[in-house]
C-alpha cells in the first residue's frame, strides 16, 4: 500500500489554499476532487518530469 503525501494546492476557483492527501507512487494519473470550500471539481494531473519526479498540476473543470 501506497503512503500518501500532504500537498498544499490553491484552488483554480476560488483562490484557497487546501491540504490535499496525493498519492505520488502510483505514476501518471488524472482525477477530480472537489474544492472543500466552494465544492467546485478540480482536475488534479500527475505527471513524471524527465528525472522521474511526480509533478503536480491543478485545473479547472472548464480548462
Amino acid at each position: 500500500m501506497h503512503e500518501l503525501d500532504e500537498i498544499i494546492i490553491v484552488c483554480p476557483y476560488c483562490g484557497e489554499s487546501l491540504d490535499v492527501l496525493v498519492d505520488t507512487h502510483s505514476g501518471p494519473q488524472q482525477y477530480y476532487e472537489d474544492c472543500s470550500v466552494c465544492c467546485r471539481p478540480i482536475l488534479f494531473i500527475m505527471s513524471e518530469d524527465y528525472d522521474g519526479e511526480m509533478l503536480l498540476d491543478v485545473k479547472r473543470d472548464d480548462e
